[in-house]
């Protein structure tokens, strides 16, 4: 792609000439844009999910964005500016921003974590591309989008679930403007909130598909995007993927499901985006989306949704085509409800490698509901046996502290209640582990808008400390994730949701190390983390007692309504404000309790299913692939 003629051209006129210009270029932002200038505690919020706190996975929407666009004769590149930054110490992303000129920038808001690195991305974006258009999507976008329009450097946004069709047909009018974005009318574009002569018009959330079958997760046509650009960090999907190739395929949007605390459950979906139910794609062409995952090296597939949610003929369909098509490669099956041992004996007929998820939330079976379909411990243990029984490679339980009625000791007995589980379902796995993984984490840093939690807190026990988009992103500047939780319960303050869950920590990893799920060497390296970041933590409630940079308004008791920092506030790193450095940074990252990469519940690779690599260096051959002809990188990634 040609650049512009000079850096400091911003005037639309100044590249309009170049011919073979990206239409779109969709960025994915960091969490907190300057998370490298900061000192944050982001504590466990992202241990239990392949990325880091930065939240640098950018969302699957992005692939049927750039394949439905590109089918249509558009050109769209993908750079995730969160791995970028993770990535390089010197990746200077303004830079990188003001030296690209599509005819629009997209940016995801689909979790509300994203609402600070987004607007401030945003913010470069209009800094160097006054007249670019910045177009925002995703369910946290959709949720705010009366108050996110009003923002100056955002211009758009698309509504809903499914943006393929609404950003098409807004893409198209942008092209064809012949006057000011401000001046032109949109009106004709589904799900659409946007400016036009300083009034804000939404049009009506009318795009609403019945199934996906109109879209391809073709992760070819990645690939083709990836040797034009030449970009292969932008491209990558999280940290540590090149190295860990796990890819994912998608069954629907929208749930039958109406857990609290989610912004995606069914009620969540029909307030936001309309959708009365979900959204199916037809197992013919999920197993076609596999299909184009094949690649030299046989990476796991997580399957989006639980294939029994559309019915049991739709799960069979499924099941007989991965037989059919001979996919090797690991699933990872996630349950809403409980498999029955039946289905769990016909999954291993027809699946040589699969592994299960399960979401109990919690050992109580008093606590669980609503949290989660009803099932009682027993027929959950039985799903387990049934699971191990009949060849689940790897069991994965998780369960989450900040629930209804849960109190500290609550927790402690989840906990023990893992213990439980690994004496009686001791059956080895890989590398001599237990196949049955336990995890707890806390709901964090935020209870999702939309959710029943945060329309009705006070139904659940619940408060609420932020409500607007404003509060959240400013919540995220905090310097310790305590302060970024924009809840408390009747039964658990932040101050004890915090101190628990680095107890809860704690304990369960001794129980891993009495299981051999970890080594010793493993257990001493996550009990120094654990213990140096309750040491943080204390350190910084400290300092921002003696500098006055209060967060609630009378202490740190947590008892009293919350409002966020003022804008600004709490920035100031802890060297600047007098702590040693030595205290609080180390040499090496995963030591350093303000590194992105620093864990204290489990490290990442607790959290891994098998790989089978066909004896490639992943990391070499796509380097090497981007620079093949692309009729070598065709054949490689099977592209047609």
């Amino acid at each position: 792609m040609q650049r512009a003629p000079t850096k400091n051209a911003k005037s639309k006129d100044a590249y309009a000439h170049l011919d073979d210009m990206i239409d779109l270029i969709l960025l994915h932002p960091p969490s907190i844009y300057d998370f490298r200038k900061r000192d944050i505690l982001f504590g466990p919020i992202s241990d239990v999910i392949p990325s880091t706190p930065i939240f640098e996975m950018y969302p699957l929407g992005f692939v049927s964005l750039a394949w439905y666009l590109e089918k249509n004769g558009y050109k769209v590149r993908i750079i995730n500016i969160a791995m970028k930054m993770l990535g390089d110490k010197n990746y200077d992303a303004e830079k990188e921003i003001a030296s690209l000129y599509p005819k629009a920038f997209g940016i995801d808001l689909h979790w509300l974590p994203h609402s600070q690195g987004g607007l401030k991305i945003a913010e470069i974006i209009k800094k160097y591309h006054p007249d670019i258009p910045t177009i925002f999507g995703g369910l946290s976008a959709t949720y705010f989008h009366r108050e996110l329009i009003q923002y100056p450097q955002v211009d758009f946004v698309i509504r809903g679930d499914s943006a393929e069709e609404p950003l098409l047909q807004l893409i198209k009018e942008i092209k064809s403007s012949k006057t000011s974005l401000r001046k032109t009318d949109f009106s004709s574009v589904p799900n659409l909130t946007y400016k036009r002569g300083g009034e804000i018009k939404e049009n009506p959330l009318s795009w609403i598909p019945q199934d996906l079958n109109h879209i391809y997760l073709d992760y070819s046509q990645i690939a083709k995007s990836l040797k034009r650009d030449k970009d292969l960090w932008g491209y990558l999907p999280f940290s540590g993927w090149e190295s860990y190739p796990i890819l994912a395929a998608l069954t629907c949007r929208g749930c039958t499901q109406n857990c609290p605390s989610c912004g995606g459950s069914e009620v969540a979906y029909n307030s936001l985006c309309k959708r009365k139910k979900p959204a199916y794609r037809d197992p013919e062409l999920v197993i076609k989306d596999m299909n184009s995952l094949r690649l030299p090296f046989a990476g796991p597939v997580f399957i989006i949704g639980d294939i029994r949610q559309p019915g049991d003929d739709y799960a069979d369909l499924f099941l007989s085509l991965i037989k059919k098509e001979k996919i090797q490669n690991h699933l990872v099956f996630e349950f809403f409800e409980l498999p029955s041992p039946q289905f769990i004996e016909k999954i291993s007929r027809f699946v040589p490698n699969f592994n299960i998820q399960i979401t109990p939330e919690t050992h109580d079976q008093r606590i669980r509901p609503p949290f989660r379909s009803y099932f009682d411990n027993e027929s959950l243990e039985q799903t387990i046996q049934a699971s191990l029984k009949f060849g689940c490679k790897k069991f994965d339980l998780f369960f989450m502290i900040g629930l209804s009625h849960q109190t500290p000791q609550s927790v402690m007995d989840t906990v023990n209640y893992c213990d439980h589980l690994l004496e009686k379902y001791s059956t080895e796995g890989r590398n001599g582990k237990n196949k049955l993984s336990p995890f707890i984490s806390p709901l964090a840093p935020f209870v999702d808008p939309g959710s029943l939690i945060f329309e009705n807190p006070e139904v659940y026990g619940y408060t609420i400390l932020y409500r607007t988009l404003e509060e959240h992103r400013r919540a995220l500047e905090s310097p310790s994730w305590k302060y970024m939780l924009n809840y408390r319960t009747e039964w658990m303050t932040r101050d004890q949701i915090v101190d628990v869950t680095y107890k809860a920590s704690l304990q369960l990893n001794r129980i891993k190390l009495k299981h051999r799920l970890i080594s010793p060497k493993r257990f001493e390296q996550m009990k120094s983390k654990t213990v140096g970041a309750i040491k943080r933590s204390q350190e910084i409630d400290m300092r921002m007692r003696n500098n006055g940079e209060q967060v609630l308004p009378k202490n740190l008791s947590d008892k009293d309504s919350v409002t966020p920092p003022a804008a600004g506030l709490v920035t100031v790193s802890p060297r600047k404000a007098g702590a040693p450095s030595s205290v609080l940074r180390s040499k090496d990252s995963k030591l350093n309790p303000f590194s992105p990469s620093f864990t204290t519940i489990c490290e990442k690779d607790e959290l891994k299913w098998s790989v089978n690599f066909l004896g490639i260096n992943l990391p070499q051959w796509i380097l090497k692939a981007m620079v093949l002809p692309l009729k070598k990188l065709s054949k490689i990634f099977q592209i047609k």
